[in-house]
């Protein structure tokens, strides 16, 4: 009745007088509805008619704290701190000051005293927390944490930083603990089952994390989370099919995202039902059209069954979204290779290059191809450039020899070919099959033959 009489006033412009507990009401209504202009507005006639109130001058710092207006914000503290020295809400707001300028040391300081001070331990508990956290002192956060878990042990919010606390000090053991004496007292919750699902799952103990998500949906039968999770952990267990049945669920559940789309692709290909795999993938790019893995998962699949026009179609979707994806590349120009574009391979293995993908099997790759096209002089300097980086490597010998043979520059063929066989002899097969020409050579035969038999 307050609120609609004070929303008439605004409209109307007459003045009506509203009681201290009327307007921190109408006050915090708007904050809380995210009306922050409208609030400032009560704050303003508020304190025009209770001007000696603390609580609307709290509530004016908290609406200077919003706007980043600090400096007023702390002017106005110390006002009502001369006032009220022992009001736990001057140092919350203190602290949160403190926060907002990155002093976090300072914020609990604050915290502290608010302690001292007020009846509703556990907000601060958890204020604090958050501030332990901003330093990296996991282990403060979560007992602090922990604290608001024996006054409230419904309070999921401290429960999902406790265990974001184990997370990042790597203590899934003591997570799962933690856990299952939480779990001795509140047995059915399932954000507990959950998490204790989780923390198995990171530990590779895929029978008693399913069994955790398996508790987490009875609990709860809309549990999209325990749903997922418990997919995840029938997959590593080999059980796809289940897993499937899963993932559905999560579809009927709630709208159809491109990730359960996606995996239960990966199932489906995983127990060979390619047709199905596809239509899965299919969905998920039509979900997601941004969507890169599931155009290289189409792309994958469709090379693998030697349909290089498809697989073409999709690694070129996948570029558009990630250009910058070596992997992408690299695939880009084996599908061009087997579809006999060579200079379209060539210009994927030097996109590689370009992005720092300067793995071996990349530079032997271009030069391969290169050669064959004929192109040996650039064949030749994309060799150079990887002995920089690959030093006595035969994969380089080998093919540096093959190259200056077919340009005539015998004594670094033959220099070369030495090295090569120096470090692996059995590799020299492969002059056979990307130089046939030089190892047909008399004087390249023999050399094999004779520094074959010099090291039996």
């Amino acid at each position: 009745m307050s609120l609609v009489k004070f929303e008439s006033m605004l409209k109307t412009n007459n003045i009506y007088f509203f009681d201290l507990v009327e307007f921190e009401e109408i006050i915090i209504h708007y904050l809380d509805a995210g009306k922050h202009s409208l609030a400032k507005k009560a704050v303003k006639l508020g304190l025009e008619q209770h001007p000696e109130s603390v609580d609307l001058k709290l509530l004016q710092v908290e609406l200077f704290i919003f706007d980043n207006d600090l400096e007023n914000a702390t002017l106005l503290l110390r006002k009502i701190e001369l006032l009220e020295p022992n009001n736990d809400e001057v140092f919350i707001q203190k602290a949160t000051i403190n926060s907002k300028s990155g002093k976090h040391a300072e914020a609990i300081i604050n915290l502290n005293k608010a302690l001292l001070h007020t009846e509703d331990k556990v907000d601060v508990w958890s204020l604090m927390g958050m501030e332990y956290l901003y330093l990296d002192d996991f282990e403060n956060a979560r007992l602090n944490f922990a604290k608001c878990i024996d006054v409230d042990f419904e309070d999921y919010s401290a429960l999902y930083n406790i265990v974001y606390c184990f997370d990042m000090e790597k203590e899934h053991e003591q997570a799962i603990k933690y856990l299952k004496s939480y779990i001795d007292v509140n047995p059915y919750c399932e954000v507990a089952w959950h998490q204790l699902g989780r923390q198995h799952f990171v530990l590779d103990q895929f029978k008693e994390a399913l069994r955790a998500f398996d508790y987490a949906v009875l609990i709860d039968e809309s549990f999209i989370g325990g749903y997922l999770e418990k997919a995840k952990t029938l997959e590593e267990l080999g059980e796809y099919q289940e897993a499937i049945d899963n993932y559905l669920i999560t579809l009927e559940l709630d709208d159809p995202t491109a990730f359960a789309y996606v995996r239960i692709g990966e199932c489906y290909e995983r127990l060979n039902k390619y047709e199905a795999a596809i239509s899965y993938y299919k969905k998920a790019v039509h979900e997601d059209p941004l969507l890169d893995r599931g155009w290289i998962l189409l792309t994958n699949l469709y090379f693998n069954e030697g349909n290089f026009e498809k697989a073409s179609y999709y690694i070129a979707k996948a570029l558009k979204i990630d250009e910058n994806n070596t992997l992408y590349w690299r695939r880009y120009s084996e599908i061009k290779i087997k579809m006999n574009f060579f200079e379209e391979a060539v210009v994927g293995f030097q996109k590689c290059l370009e992005l720092r993908d300067d793995a071996i099997e990349i530079y032997v790759s271009l030069v391969d191809v290169q050669s064959f096209l004929g192109d040996f002089n650039d064949a030749l300097a994309t060799l150079f450039k990887a002995q920089k980086i690959y030093k006595n490597f035969a994969e380089i010998e080998y093919r540096l020899a093959g190259l200056f043979f077919i340009l005539n520059k015998k004594n670094y063929g033959f220099n070369h070919l030495i090295l090569g066989l120096q470090i692996d002899y059995e590799y020299h097969t492969i002059l056979n099959e990307l130089y046939p020409t030089v190892f047909e050579d008399d004087k390249i035969k023999a050399l094999l033959t004779n520094y074959k038999k010099a090291f039996e």
